[in-house]
């Protein structure tokens, strides 16, 4: 499977994109967003300036510096952002131990979770479907947990239930399936198709 950095050859881009597209909401200055990816001043500064002109990321001023952030009406915002997802951070450590976790028919991350914006207590960050090892997700969750400084609300279906809740046209599935999410794992298709009774 070909990866963000075996498209892009700059690996500063790279790493400029994952943190942009990985925090959506949020602005970083030059040096923030140099400390943070760990790379060259000049080389972010080039990538940051390239990368706005081409209208991937935004600038704005405030007093005497230049903050970036990700462009949302950028035309490929989505698929960059679910590229992203899929290659960092929670997204990666899942694909990465997938058989560990069990056998995970869908992974899917939610709009409270990918928008990193402050939600409701009580909203779906991440919903995982099929047979989990339940121990397993909860130890990788907690772990993404102390990083993210924020508690991660997910729910574990069995593809029974899920079945049964599709059917159902169970409010709480419906607005996972018909809202913003990120595929980690699954078909999108399939996650959304209607079910025979």
């Amino acid at each position: 499977m070909a990866k963000l950095r075996d498209i892009i050859t700059s690996q500063v881009r790279v790493k400029v994109l994952g943190l942009f597209y990985s925090k959506p909401n949020e602005l970083f200055y030059i040096r923030e967003a140099t400390r943070i990816i760990d790379e060259e001043i000049n080389a972010v500064r080039r990538e940051l300036l390239k990368l706005s002109k081409e209208g991937l990321l935004y600038t704005e001023t405030r007093g005497n510096r230049q903050y970036f952030g990700a462009n949302k009406a950028y035309a490929y915002f989505p698929e960059l952002q679910q590229i992203v997802f899929k290659e960092n951070g929670l997204g990666k450590k899942i694909r990465r131990m997938r058989r560990k976790l069990g056998k995970l028919d869908y992974v899917v991350f939610t709009t409270s979770f990918f928008n990193s914006e402050p939600k409701k207590t009580d909203a779906l960050d991440i919903l995982i479907i099929g047979e989990v090892v339940v121990p397993e997700l909860e130890q990788l969750i907690k772990e993404e947990e102390k990083t993210l400084g924020r508690e991660i609300n997910f729910t574990v279906l069995d593809n029974q239930d899920f079945k049964f809740r599709k059917q159902r046209r169970d409010p709480f599935l419906m607005d996972v399936m018909y809202g913003k999410r990120i595929m980690i794992i699954g078909d999108e298709e399939e996650f959304v198709a209607k079910v025979n009774a």
